[in-house]
């Protein structure tokens, strides 16, 4: 496991400082402190520049990695998913919308509300809009974690409307999520407090770069990976939350506590599945789970790009580590709760590589923790010298 450190400059925030504000917090004097970690070693190629994205080391490409006999494993699950899975969407006439949250365009009051939504917006600190507006690039890509689902063997949705339990579930999920990054853009484009035509091209780099979440077209890889995702959302939309409480915008709050309540559904139904699939294929799934561990979850925006920055996505992460949005604890606490939530020390019946791989996702919290309380010294050391260096 290896730290790096790195700064960065601003690149979201509004160039101009807010109305009777300073711009002490605003722009390129703004600079941060990035940790990040990397676990195991694996072949990796250099992709150059490109008019799409950044220059990026990528991961050797694997593909369909599981047995094609496993596929009959998801196909007699189907009648279960129906069952067990679809229940966790809801309805869209009982879903919210983003303009429940938002001022209503059409009403006489609309200017009136986007002053006062403007003017909650002031008392919120620039690091936190750093950290709100990362989430909202990362909701804002859904196309490419559509198209992750859709290249997982035995699940993907074959013809674009197929009605399979799978395919119907990767497709309402995927209107479900899209509220998410239309409320968070329209909520920032009109605090005043972005630059929003920057955000916009970050938008357009990151689903033109896509994601690399070393998957393989296995549902096995596939829904740990999301398990694990959908769980570090909600615990990052309900920081945001609490953050924006704190900071006296309840409307705020609200908005990021609903997106939570959602990514807290989807949290259940996607662990609902490797629950099933430990149940059925215990010695696959817990090699599907070591396999995914070593290779350390990604974040889904980890190709974050906003045509200057080549280490965006590692920039953002810092300021949501700083804050308390989300960090390397976070990370080990989600491990924590999927392998009690899975059961995984009680497995039994396991292979001898099965049993390995037990033992290493169930040592491996500890491990990490260690490590996060080393980083964690060296970062407040940091810390310190950055606002000795730069607070000026």
């Amino acid at each position: 496991m290896a730290l790096r450190l790195v700064f960065r400059q601003d690149s979201f925030l509004c160039p101009f400082p807010p109305r009777g504000g300073s711009m002490r917090n605003c722009g390129a004097r703004s600079q941060r402190v990035s940790m990040a970690y990397a676990v195991g070693t694996s072949s990796r190629i250099e992709i150059p520049k490109t008019p799409f994205g950044p220059p990026r080391e990528a991961h050797e490409q694997v593909t369909h990695s599981m047995a094609p006999q496993k596929i009959e494993i998801f196909k007699s699950l189907e009648d279960w998913a129906k069952d067990n899975i679809l229940i966790h969407l809801k309805p869209v006439e009982k879903c919210w919308q983003p303009q429940d949250f938002l001022p209503d365009p059409s009403s006489e009051n609309f200017h009136d509300e986007v002053k006062e939504l403007r003017k909650r917006s002031q008392g919120i600190p620039d690091d936190y809009f750093v950290v709100l507006v990362g989430d909202m690039v990362t909701e804002e890509a859904l196309p490419t974690y559509q198209t992750m689902l859709n290249t997982l063997d035995g699940v993907r949705d074959e013809t674009g409307a197929s009605l399979t339990s799978w395919a119907i579930w990767t497709r309402a999920w995927t209107a479900e999520e899209n509220r998410h990054g239309d409320l968070l853009n329209k909520y920032l484009y009109l605090s005043g407090r972005v630059d929003m035509k920057q955000i916009e091209k970050t938008i357009q780099y990151l689903i033109g770069s896509g994601m690399d979440p070393r998957t393989e077209n296995n549902p096995y890889l596939g829904f740990i990976y999301t398990s694990f995702q959908e769980r570090a959302t909600f615990i990052s939309h309900g920081n945001t939350a609490r953050l924006a409480k704190e900071h006296g915008d309840s409307k705020l709050a609200q908005v990021c506590g609903i997106i939570a309540s959602d990514e807290k559904r989807h949290e259940t139904a996607y662990t609902k599945i490797v629950e099933k699939l430990f149940e059925v294929d215990p010695d696959g799934t817990i090699l599907a789970f070591a396999d995914m561990m070593r290779k350390k979850i990604s974040m889904p925006a980890h190709l974050m790009f906003d045509g200057r920055d080549d280490n965006l996505f590692e920039h953002f992460s810092a300021v949501a580590q700083r804050l308390g949005v989300y960090t390397a604890k976070d990370y080990a606490n989600i491990l924590e709760f999927l392998v009690g939530r899975w059961k995984v020390e009680e497995l039994t019946g396991l292979s001898s590589e099965g049993r390995k791989a037990q033992e290493y996702v169930c040592t491996l919290v500890p491990r990490i923790r260690k490590i996060e309380e080393r980083a964690q010294g060296r970062h407040r050391n940091m810390s310190a010298l950055w606002c000795q260096e730069f607070a000026r």
